[in-house]
């Protein structure tokens, strides 16, 4: 059984067991009784600096010094015992321990001030992180979604890989990104896309449009920095850029030098292979005048996974690389078979690639995992059904009855 310890005498409020608090009390009781019974050439009264020691390293400022006092006291009371209260010896670990508990209790109130300081300095970085890189709805029209974010930097939310969502009036559209380089280095990149993105994207221009748009900010966003920041001319970013109509069952892209999505559908896991991606989006005179999208099937009851290459080129420990999609196929498969959803597909993937480097990343990764559940209500009422053309039922899903159908079923049995 574990107990919360009040802040106010304690520091920063941890969690522990009785034992450990207990520990000094006893050792302030213990130590003057014990000295009273043993030999009079056996002086033990001495430990008692253990007591403010042991306090400072569990405990805060408060209960320091309060444990200080009591171990003096107690060292007082040990000599008054033997009579030796006036010796130079006592006298003199009597002021060693004051001296010592003294240190002691200045350590932790500036161990303790720190502390408070950094948790300020965490707030605010962690507010200002999620204000950067918001997390995506759960749902967004007709399709589930679900996304998985982790930096190579410790003790960091956000890092060069970059991801967003707006809706239009009939499609949702998605950007995944990376920013070359990583961790806190990256964030100014970051920033710049996500902003023109959010700026943009909740338009009803046409997709070449917007990433003509992202292109010119992201360009002119860096170009600002060329007096500030070194190797600006070296900086860009990957990215794909998707439009998932509410209506029809397709998935519209553009590939600007990143990873080709996966889409999960049937058991496999078919790359969505632009056939002439642009370049990165930053580099200026490199950019092409036209970005033309590619349509891909995206049938009700199917999943696409986007992602970036802190997936796709992690390395276990002999060097090589994540099979992505081999582990996202049997990831579908497993998915598909417990009648999850996205959520199941991303926490899947995440730990198997986790287990995969041995729970390290030398890169930030992200992933969004959306599934297809229906055409829109609009869709319906004009009379397409959820299953429209090229919208076939998952031959995984059709192996066995719904949950609520087994439950039916076994009610009827047991009824």
């Amino acid at each position: 059984m574990s107990i919360r310890i009040p802040g106010a005498v304690f520091g920063d409020p941890t969690t522990t067991g009785w034992p450990l608090i207990l520990a000094p009390l006893v050792l302030v009781v213990a130590i003057p009784v014990t000295d009273h019974f043993l030999d009079p050439n056996v002086h033990i009264a001495p430990l008692l600096s253990v007591v403010p020691a042991f306090t400072a390293a569990i405990a805060g400022t408060w209960a320091t010094a309060l444990m200080s006092v009591l171990a003096v006291l107690a060292q007082v009371v040990a000599g008054a015992e033997r009579h030796t209260l006036g010796s130079e010896q006592v006298l003199t670990e009597i002021v060693a321990l004051v001296l010592l508990s003294a240190l002691l209790t200045l350590f932790t109130y500036v161990r303790e001030t720190h502390r408070s300081q950094l948790r300020r300095v965490r707030l605010i970085s962690e507010t200002a992180q999620r204000a950067v890189l918001r997390p995506l709805p759960e749902r967004s029209g007709p399709l589930g979604i679900a996304t998985e974010y982790r930096t190579a930097e410790t003790d960091t939310r956000i890092g060069g890989d970059l991801f967003a969502l707006a809706r239009t009036a009939d499609s949702t559209r998605l950007l995944i990104g990376d920013v070359r380089g990583k961790g806190l280095d990256s964030i100014t990149d970051t920033s710049i896309m996500l902003g023109a993105f959010r700026a943009a994207a909740h338009r009803q221009s046409p997709l070449p449009e917007l990433v003509a748009y992202l292109e010119g900010s992201v360009h002119w966003g860096l170009s600002e920095l060329a007096g500030v920041e070194a190797d600006v001319g070296e900086r860009f970013v990957t990215a794909v850029v998707a439009d998932i109509p509410d209506d029809e069952p397709v998935i519209r892209l553009v590939s600007c030098g990143h990873p080709p999505p996966l889409l999960l559908r049937n058991g496999a896991a078919t790359p969505l292979v632009v056939g002439h991606p642009a370049p990165p989006l930053g580099l200026g005179g490199l950019a092409t005048s036209a970005y033309a999208p590619q349509t891909f099937p995206f049938p009700v009851g199917g999943h696409v996974l986007l992602y970036t290459d802190g997936v796709s080129e992690a390395r276990d420990r002999d060097g090589v690389f994540y099979p992505l999609a081999d582990r996202a196929a049997t990831a579908g498969r497993v998915v598909v078979w417990a009648d999850g959803g996205p959520e199941m597909l991303v926490e899947y993937l995440t730990s198997d690639l986790m287990e995969y480097t041995g729970q390290s990343l030398n890169d930030d990764m992200a992933m969004i995992a959306v599934k297809r559940i229906r055409l829109s209500e609009r869709a319906g009422r004009d009379g397409a059904a959820d299953h429209a053309p090229g919208a076939t039922e998952d031959p995984w899903s059709a192996r066995r009855p719904a949950d609520g159908a087994t439950r039916r079923q076994r009610g009827g049995e047991e009824g």
